[in-house]
């Protein structure tokens, strides 16, 4: 039987997203890992990967220290930064002048001489100090480990440093928190690139949440409550299981027994954003999931997601995602699923 003349031809186009991860000495293996695994999982319908993901050292090949009682050999040299789609940095705890000063090493600054212009940046956890020491961040948002985002903002006073987020997504250069908001970040740029359900699928193989609420607030020196102290993960439930209705403050802090001071308070404290704040996020990807999987017209999607009217939904996606909700489902409706 011969083949489809345009399934061939594509066939023979297709190339994977290539991911290029920088190791560092002093690399730590849990980050160092996160990109594999977040990447290595996503396919097309036809079973091929949409990444290839590399790694590369800032020297020629050879071992690279970590911070655990091994190293590991990396196979290729920062000359492999030339070929990357997206470019990893993962933190690193001997980052030295870079971390201390604000400064690149020579070493360091040669190996990112390769990176092509265009080409999109990420780092996990301190990477950023690379990035930031590059110049990739000035008048930029970006975040980092919480303990050390004053270091960040004291070294790079032209970053605008947000120590409250999980990862910050400006276009061509994210960053992310601390260790396992690496994942985070990556899940993020998965779900950019193909669309919430190949994102999901990669959640759900990894099991871990395909998104996690709130910011870093909710870890940042905060005493484990006791048992028997009240939280909000009650209203919540109650307020996801219907975003189809309209859904009041006083409502969810009812669910709690609270008033709808203490509720906020308490709200804040836990998930890192205001009620009203989270309850927008949740019907933004509530209206994401429906637009991708359901042939709902705009006006439904908008109903079933609880902002109203289209308009309204426009208006959040928008903010949200900066685009509108017909051309979000062009683009994803349209894309590849795993």
């Amino acid at each position: 039987m011969t083949p489809d003349r345009g399934t061939a031809m594509e066939s023979m186009e297709f190339r994977p997203h290539r991911v290029v991860v920088l190791a560092m000495d002093g690399l730590l293996p849990f980050e160092l890992g996160i990109p594999h695994r977040i990447f290595g999982r996503p396919k097309d319908p036809l079973g091929r990967h949409l990444y290839e993901v590399l790694t590369c050292s800032v020297r020629p090949p050879g071992p690279v220290r970590t911070d655990a009682d091994f190293s590991i050999q990396v196979e290729n040299g920062p000359e492999l930064l030339a070929t990357a789609d997206t470019v990893i940095v993962p933190a690193s705890y001997e980052l030295g002048p870079v971390f201390e000063e604000g400064v690149l090493t020579d070493e360091l600054a040669a190996a990112l001489a390769h990176i092509r212009l265009g080409t999109r940046l990420a780092s996990i956890c301190t990477g950023v100090f690379v990035l930031a020491a590059a110049g990739y961040l000035d008048g930029r948002p970006a975040t980092t480990h919480w303990a050390e985002t004053d270091q960040l903002q004291r070294l790079f006073p032209k970053v605008d440093v947000d120590p409250n987020v999980l990862f910050i997504d400006d276009g061509d250069v994210l960053t992310s928190a601390g260790v396992a908001a690496g994942i985070d970040l990556c899940l993020h740029m998965v779900r950019r690139d193909h669309g919430t359900a190949v994102a999901n699928e990669v959640a759900r193989r990894t099991v871990v949440p395909p998104h996690r609420d709130g910011g870093q607030a909710q870890y940042i020196h905060r005493p484990v409550p006791e048992p028997q102290v009240a939280t909000t993960t009650g209203a919540r439930a109650w307020a996801l299981g219907r975003l189809h209705e309209p859904i009041q403050l006083r409502d969810m802090a009812a669910q709690e027994a609270m008033s709808v001071r203490t509720f906020t308070r308490r709200f804040r404290e836990e998930v890192g954003v205001s009620p009203g704040q989270w309850l927008t996020q949740q019907r933004v990807e509530r209206a994401r999931q429906l637009l991708e999987s359901s042939d709902l017209s705009v006006d439904q999607v908008a109903q079933e997601a609880g902002f109203g009217t289209a308009q309204s939904m426009r208006q959040h996606l928008q903010a949200a995602l900066g685009v509108t909700p017909t051309a979000y489902r062009r683009t994803f409706r349209a894309g590849v699923r795993a």
